[in-house]
């Protein structure tokens, strides 16, 4: 069954994390393809709401107003502010853009808690979390950081290492260190609200794999399969935290819910608002109906990040809530990467669409279609500058531009703007339209699919079509011997353009804009797309005007610098000597058991990227030590290496093998490692003091 036999659709975007601009990962990843799909939804004359708004919660926002030194409040001001204009400018439509923080969103978000508590449905347990003792505060994931158990990098946060992608526990961190104080932080008992989701695996496996399997893309369907083939637990709803939703238990004072318990609720919350404003009914929206064939149909746009939150833990929620639509797909993105490198907030290696918007003004269809055609839809895929000059220069002024400049042009210099039929249609008419008649099935099927790039390949097509129209016909050069095929020839071109303009509402929007008003015609509806009668006979054209003008050179050239300055401005931050950290006492130095070793085994450990299994001769014994050196090290390069090892580290086991040790590395500023051994042959055993 087509998406398209369903009437009403609630579609939602990802909600952008106000404590920092957008940049084109973000838009990559959840808003354009969102967007072409709600205004390709409404050519379709469907009932749609389409909700978005700022995610103001979390230990993200906490974390970030620390460092400025002001409020939560002042943070989440200042970027929605900035990230609701943004996406105003771009040309981003939702029907409502909300906030977190707003009244609505705490009452429904504790309604849902206490709907699931009454039920039963939480599992409530005490556990030991890290504390900060000198800000006398339990530490959220975020506000803890160490090295990561896997890739041994340093700075991976309680929740994530974002080095190697690895999902983590706080307790999983070697060497923790809280972000308040910078000191250790202690295990102190709490007690938090658990959802069990290993309860729900039985069912979310009927209805995700079984149900959901020929219809998730094939990088989201994977994830999901990989979560639940690990198995689901029990997740805590609660945090102690100073900033969030209140849990409205009596027992709970001073504890907030989770961000992915409340965030996702505000798609919910958004809606409800939206309904108030318009007198909608906003359980039409998000409510099973009595008819099953009138539900809402469900589709949420993220990036990839966030596959789990939306495909797991938030239908999770709906289902044991009761009477709540859940998703029919999860279209999400992989990730853009910018010149050879991962977007990075950190490192300000960006493009940030604020600065876009005022670097290239009145230009925000050209990146909608150079990030449209490279989507990151199944795999990850990369902007660069060069690339975004040539998709502009070669593909909208020199394919579509031109086309329809050309068409603007001749119609006004032969005919004063009139679009008249001429002479009877020649099978080379007849041919191009009903291949202009072909694209709009084409383009509905790829955007049902959604597959935004294809979509938008078989749109710049129709630019071709006419094109090429043009050029076999040359109607430049036969005008004084034949006026009538001259009209014949710049109808039908008119017919193509009058077509792209109605398309170009759902990909480039200012754009359709523009040939409205150039051809002096009405938007239409999806229904009148593939015509070739739009424009009728003797039809008066508007103004001729540029649709798109070239990328220079030199503006290339200054975003190109500007990373560069960045990336110079990341080397001398980084170059900066760190300051020596809190004094220990002898006995606390005499502790480490640091010795000479000689490497006698190496092997990479099966699908991973960066970890090494060794086996090292410590003079003690000989060892099993699991190391993230992979990256710089081959193994048939290290065998009979003499390193460093802190061989009385308490073993972890590191994806199925028991550790036993840390080999001592020292990392230079781009990150890269290095042994710290001697000079000469030591025996094994011997210690470093």
């Amino acid at each position: 069954m087509s998406i398209l036999s369903k009437n009403r659709f609630t579609i939602t975007s990802a909600l952008p994390y106000s404590n920092g601009p957008l940049h084109i990962g973000h838009l990559a990843g959840a808003y354009i393809p969102g967007d072409i799909f709600v205004r390709f939804l409404r050519l379709k004359n469907k009932d749609v709401v389409y909700v978005c708004g700022s995610d103001e919660h979390g230990a993200a926002i906490t974390i970030k107003a620390k460092k400025e030194g002001v409020t939560p409040k002042e943070i989440i001001d200042k970027y929605n502010a900035l990230i609701k204009e943004s996406f105003e400018e771009f040309g981003i439509q939702f029907d409502i853009y909300h906030r977190t923080s707003e009244q609505i969103h705490h009452e429904l978000s504790q309604e849902f808690f206490t709907n699931l508590y009454e039920k039963g449905e939480f599992v409530e347990k005490f556990s030991e979390q890290y504390y900060d003792e000198e800000f006398n505060q339990f530490l959220a994931d975020r506000y803890i950081v160490g090295t990561c158990p896997h890739c041994h990098s340093e700075g991976a946060y309680g929740d994530q290492c974002e080095k190697c992608g690895t999902s983590l526990n706080p307790t999983d961190l070697i060497n923790p260190k809280s972000t308040l104080s910078g000191k250790t932080p202690v295990l102190k008992e709490t007690k938090h609200w658990y959802l069990p989701l290993d309860k729900y695996q039985p069912w979310l496996e009927n209805w995700l794999i079984e149900g959901k399997k020929d219809v998730l893309k094939s990088n989201v369907f994977g994830q999901c399969q990989s979560w639940l083939k690990f198995g689901l637990q029990p997740r805590s709803m609660t945090r102690d935290l100073d900033w969030g939703v209140d849990v409205p238990l009596e027992e709970a004072i001073g504890k907030k819910l989770y961000v992915w318990l409340d965030a996702p609720i505000g798609y919910i919350s958004a809606t409800k608002q939206w309904a108030l404003d318009n007198r909608k009914n906003w359980e039409d929206y998000w409510k099973t109906q009595q008819n099953p064939e009138e539900d809402s149909t469900l589709i949420h746009f993220i990036g990839k990040d966030n596959i789990v939150f939306h495909c797991i833990i938030f239908p999770a929620i709906l289902h044991a809530h009761g009477d709540y639509i859940l998703p029919q797909n999860v279209p999400a993105n992989e990730f853009l990467n910018l010149e050879g490198d991962k977007l990075s907030t950190s490192r300000n290696h960006a493009v940030w669409l604020h600065e876009y918007l005022q670097e290239f003004p009145g230009k925000q269809d050209e990146l909608r279609y150079v990030l449209t055609s490279i989507l990151p839809e199944t795999s990850d895929s990369e902007f660069t500058w060069k690339d975004f000059q040539a998709r502009v220069n070669n593909e909208l002024v020199a394919i579509l531009g031109n086309f329809v400049n050309r068409v603007m042009v001749l119609s006004h210099k032969y005919f004063n703007g009139l679009v008249s039929i001429g002479s009877v249609l020649t099978d080379h008419d007849q041919t191009i339209l009903a291949e202009l008649e072909k694209f709009p099935k084409e383009i509905e099927k790829s955007l049902t699919q959604y597959r935004f790039r294809e979509a938008l390949s078989h749109f710049m097509n129709i630019g071709r079509l006419g094109n090429k129209y043009l050029a076999d016909e040359e109607p430049w050069k036969i005008y004084k011997e034949d006026e009538e095929r001259v009209k014949t020839v710049l109808y039908v071109a008119a017919q193509i353009v009058a077509n792209l303009s109605l398309i170009a509402q759902a990909f480039l929007p200012k754009t359709a804009d523009k040939l409205l008003s150039m051809l002096n015609l009405q938007a239409q509806d999806w229904n009148k797309v593939g015509s070739d009668s739009l424009l009728e006979n003797g039809h008066k054209l508007g103004e001729s005007q540029l649709l798109f003008e070239k990328i220079t050179d030199e503006q290339v050239a200054f975003q190109l610098q500007k990373l560069a300055d960045a990336k110079a401005l990341n080397v001398l931050e980084a170059t900066t000597v760190e300051p020596a950290k809190p004094n220990i006492s002898y006995d606390d130095f005499l502790k480490m058991d640091i010795r000479i070793g000689t490497i006698i085994e190496a092997e990479k450990v099966a699908k991973t990227k960066k970890l090494l299994k060794l086996k090292v001769d410590t003079g003690i014994d000989q060892r099993t030590i699991v190391s993230g050196i992979a990256e710089f090290f081959s193994p048939e390069d290290i065998v009979g290496k003499q390193v460093s090892i802190l061989v009385n580290l308490e073993p972890r086991n590191i994806k199925g093998i028991t550790s036993q040790g840390m080999i001592l590395m020292a990392e230079d500023t781009d990150g890269r490692l290095d042994f710290v051994n001697p000079k000469t042959s030591i025996k094994e055993g011997s210690s470093v003091r």
